[in-house]
């Protein structure tokens, strides 16, 4: 069974920042992409940020609204994801929550996707 767990949200002041994380666990073999998305009150679901494996690049891929702010990085070691944000503005404020391609055992056919529960971001004043 694997699990996403994420941290690092909170309330912010417009300009502010915050680190999210986001570390996978349990039965893990690989790891593929992994990413970032939020969801506002009443909009879908989008894609802030996503990062390749370090096999494939570790390539960077970000929204329009966040790029220059936000940066995705990500530990291969630990099997985790993080999502630095800077100079936030209420526009950002979403739940985020964290998505990952893994194999879960050297036996697996192919990545099956995990999403976290989502941790929730306000930027107000």
């Amino acid at each position: 069974q694997v699990q996403l767990v994420e941290s690092g949200g909170g309330l912010v002041q417009p300009g502010g920042s915050l680190r999210l994380s986001c570390a996978a666990s349990g039965n893990i073999f690989s790891v593929n992409a992994m990413g970032w998305y939020r969801q506002a009150p009443g909009k879908e679901r989008e894609l802030v940020a996503a990062i390749t494996s370090i096999t494939s690049g570790g390539t960077t891929n970000y929204a329009d609204s966040v790029k220059g702010r936000f940066t995705i990085s990500r530990n291969n070691a630990q099997n985790t994801v993080y999502l630095q944000m800077n100079s936030l503005k209420p526009e950002d404020t979403a739940d985020y929550y964290c998505n990952a391609e893994i194999r879960p055992s050297r036996y697996a056919s192919g990545w099956s996707e995990y999403w976290g529960q989502g941790t929730q971001v306000t930027v107000s004043s």
